[in-house]
């Protein structure tokens, strides 16, 4: 089993970018198609993006598209969101995701989830 924990989250004005890392242990993160999920006060937890376990293909949110990327060093076990343009519509709390099928990531999130790390965008 997989653990995963996020970092690099905070506090950042409208415009402004930040990126997030997830550290996996326990098993290579390459085993795992990867994912990011958010979700604000009073709202469901959304798909923001995914990554296939070779990195070769990614899948964002509409909301999310050319301002945020999705990327992956196995090597290093560690999984990334950079996020660019932000806006307060941004602010959630970010969770990294992991799992074996890239249909389960990207429709409700795969087995291994980690604890969060809160993005607030100031306007």
């Amino acid at each position: 089993q997989v653990q995963l924990v996020e970092s690099g989250g905070g506090l950042v004005q409208a415009g402004g970018s930040l990126r997030l890392s997830c550290a996996a242990s326990g098993r290579p993160l390459s085993s795992y198609t990867m994912g990011w999920f958010r979700q604000a006060p009073g709202k469901e937890r959304e798909f923001v993006a995914a990554i296939s376990w070779s990195g070769s293909s990614t899948y964002y949110t509409d909301s999310v598209k050319g301002r945020f990327t999705i990327s992956r060093d196995n090597a290093e076990n560690t999984m990334y969101l950079q996020m660019s343009s932000l806006k307060p519509e941004d602010t959630a709390a970010y969770y990294c995701n992991g799992g074996p099928l890239m249909s389960e990531v990207r429709q409700r999130g795969g087995p291994y989830w980690g604890q969060g790390t809160q993005v607030t965008v100031s306007s």
